[in-house]
């Protein structure tokens, strides 16, 4: 009843304001009061709780409040700067939820690489000149993929006005920067960060600073990496030193909640620390797929199939495996589609020229997941660093299930990623 009446009457809404203020003040300073101040504080809310319980007319309450109000003011002491304090207060117990919520419920994940492509993308641009290897053996091979990479770049179309707005929300950011003079590319500065944004960047060119104004997440990568910019290297006047489009890797959720109540099931894509993962960075979050569960023994077929204890093979038909083995086998395996998951054979014979997958050279070779551990891999097969190279992880090292991609505005947006 008291609800409908706080709508309805400006003269509950303050009773109601003025009773939990004072008696939150009182709370405070307690222990610095005189007993008989206290008395009288906690008899001026009593008659305001009694009389909004028995809703007494608007003068009775208005009396009644007015009366808590007077006591306060002669009672409980001043405190210097109210607004500040008050402020602050909010502040921190705004933060102390929001670390509740990160903590326990939902956390933030950022996909910086391309590990889980095309089912979840990380950063990309257009173009990538990371691509190239550039101490390859094969010239003709290195120049060819040197003049692919300049194409694309003299490809891009800045837009403007609300092209470029409709961009930035599907994820897309440019940056371009154009010699005004002939002159030495010097340096790129990396980005100055505030929390988790990039404010600027700063590039010297022929001895002068120049500055990129909130440049995009470059992933793994620099920006001269991914453009291609050539430190020292001389530029004409007009000429493009940097002209680069790049897309935000996927922000999602992470579940914590969910396996505080049943554990990981075999397919669900898993956020997971790399503490203890011999060769990997210890202070990192990674995100791949779950494939293997402790107890089991996993191979690799030369089909690109895996099995599980030497007879269940995962095919399409697998919970969550529906699209990484929906590949057509006559096609060779490809960087970032799906196509199932590759031994070091298969790779080799695709023409990769790394070596991965180094625990499992072929179809024989069997890994055994010890108890109470994992194994993940990437949907992007030829281009994922997984437990094909570093074996099984403790299960502790788990911190929730892949939930919701709110970043960009893409076809990932939503809850599709849990399905698949």
């Amino acid at each position: 009843m008291i609800i409908i009446r706080w709508f309805l009457s400006k003269a509950v809404r303050e009773a109601v304001a003025m009773k939990r203020h004072v008696w939150k003040l009182l709370q405070h300073q307690r222990d610095i009061l005189k007993p008989d101040e206290v008395e009288q504080i906690e008899s001026a809310l009593a008659e305001v709780k009694r009389s909004l319980a028995e809703g007494n007319p608007k003068p009775i309450l208005k009396t009644f409040t007015m009366r808590l109000e007077a006591a306060a003011n002669e009672n409980l002491r001043p405190y210097p700067s109210p607004g500040w304090r008050e402020n602050v207060e909010v502040l921190l117990v705004a933060l102390a939820v929001a670390m509740g919520i990160r903590t326990f419920f939902l956390q933030p994940f950022k996909i910086p690489t391309g590990s889980m492509q095309p089912t979840l993308f990380g950063v990309n641009s257009v173009p990538d000149f990371s691509r190239i290897n550039f101490r390859s053996v094969d010239q003709a091979e290195m120049q060819a993929r040197y003049r692919e990479q300049m194409e694309l770049q003299n490809a891009i179309e800045i837009p403007t006005g609300l092209a470029r707005i409709r961009d930035w929300f599907a994820g897309n950011s440019y940056v371009h920067f154009v010699a005004k003079t002939d002159g030495v590319l010097n340096r790129i500065d990396p980005p100055f960060r505030l929390l988790i944004f990039n404010i600027k960047q700063t590039l010297w060119f022929a001895g002068k600073a120049h500055t990129i104004w909130f440049p995009p997440d470059y992933g793994a990568l620099t920006l001269e990496q991914r453009a291609g910019a050539r430190i020292g290297g001389q530029y004409r006047a007009g000429q493009d030193v940097i002209k680069l489009q790049v897309t935000s890797g996927d922000h999602l959720f992470v579940d914590r909640v969910t396996y505080n109540f049943r554990p990981p099931e075999r397919g669900e894509i898993i956020v997971f620390e790399t503490r203890g993962i011999y060769d990997l960075p210890q202070d990192q979050f990674y995100i791949k797929r779950l494939v293997g569960l402790g107890g089991e023994t996993v191979q690799i077929g030369n089909n690109r199939h895996l099995i599980i204890n030497g007879t269940n093979r995962l095919d399409a038909a697998t919970p969550h495996f529906e699209f990484v083995y929906g590949f057509d086998p006559k096609y060779p395996p490809q960087d970032s589609h799906y196509s199932g998951h590759v031994n070091q054979l298969v790779a080799s014979l695709a023409g990769f020229p790394y070596e991965i997958a180094q625990l499992f050279r072929d179809q024989n070779s069997a890994y055994d997941i010890p108890a109470d551990r994992f194994m993940v891999m990437g949907d992007n097969t030829m281009n994922s660093k997984d437990s094909r190279e570093w074996g099984s992880f403790s299960a502790d090292n788990v911190i929730g299930r892949s939930c919701f991609v709110y970043w960009p505005l893409s076809s990932r947006f939503g809850w599709a990623n849990l399905v698949h």
